[in-house]
């Protein structure tokens, strides 16, 4: 296994210290010595207002800010807005939108989909971007009379591909697993975490999405087992996925498997809730975080 604390270090401190210059020691003693950095999924156009709330960096969509599917000249307008903006862009989701592309089943077409990710992680990469979020559940949902054991052999020989044109490009493609009401496949962190471990690629990690974990009654020894692949975390509430705070969900027993795994990375909030409860929702995320 190629998993290793130090390696764990530089997918989370390393990257962000690149990312983030000069952020990390102060929300790292903020939180207790847990997050180098917290962010929340959001467009360019909101970045003042919800750095004044708190936030160091963006999650934003791959469709709104890389536009695969749109020529050089419409992207180059999206990257001079992204790089003079007052946040950082740390990662991307939404990867595979098209409703074409297959990552599994019959109709799989990986060399289609690498051709749209070349596309995607060329420019996050250009975007200043760390980490591709890979949860894009109606490409890789598994079709009816195909088992998961043909679908576990496909998504792994596609992370392997993947992992190569990730490290070609500088960044880091994060698995997400997704609730069963969403997709059919990748539904738990430790199904996640194996298929990472088969792909054996540095470039290929996991995201331990706490929303997603409650709505699959994940727990924090599950998380534990899968620490040795996990590089990013987001984060929202179980009942309606709103953000920290609103409905009093207890995170500290998953930060606490954070802490104790040598664990440092950036968490996101991606989730609901109004303006001006998104400053209250960082506050608690560093009250929880800062006392385990």
């Amino acid at each position: 296994m190629i998993s290793t604390p130090n390696r764990r270090a530089f997918l989370g401190t390393g990257l962000l210290a690149v990312c983030l210059p000069g952020m990390n020691a102060a929300r790292a003693a903020e939180t207790g010595g847990l997050f180098s950095a917290m962010g929340i999924s959001g467009t360019i156009g909101r970045a003042e207002f919800l750095k004044q709330q708190g936030a160091e960096f963006l999650t934003v969509g791959t469709g709104d800010l890389l536009c695969p599917d749109q020529p050089e000249e419409v992207f180059a307008k999206k990257l001079e807005q992204a790089l003079a903006a007052p946040l950082p862009v740390l990662a991307c989701n939404g990867f595979i939108r098209p409703a074409h592309l297959r990552c599994v089943g019959p109709q799989a077409n990986h060399d289609e989909v690498l051709a749209w990710a070349d596309i995607a992680l060329a420019r996050l990469k250009r975007v200043n971007g760390k980490f591709m979020v890979f949860g894009s559940g109606g490409a890789r949902r598994i079709p009816v009379g195909w088992t998961r054991e043909k679908a576990d052999e496909q998504f792994i020989a596609l992370l392997k591909r993947l992992g190569a044109i990730a490290e070609k490009h500088g960044v880091t493609v994060v698995v997400e697993q997704l609730q069963a009401s969403e997709c059919n496949f990748i539904n738990r962190i430790t199904h996640a975490a194996s298929l990472i471990r088969g792909a054996n690629h540095p470039h290929i990690r996991l995201l331990a999405d706490l929303y997603h974990m409650a709505r699959m009654d994940d727990t924090p020894d599950d998380l534990k087992k899968a620490m040795d692949v996990v590089a990013h975390v987001e984060i929202a509430e179980k009942e309606e996925r709103t953000f920290p705070g609103i409905k009093g969900d207890d995170f500290r027993p998953f930060f606490r498997v954070l802490k104790h795994s040598a664990w440092r990375g950036a968490i996101s909030i991606e989730g609901k809730g109004k303006d001006e409860q998104i400053a209250a929702a960082f506050r608690e995320i560093a009250k929880q975080s800062s006392g385990i």
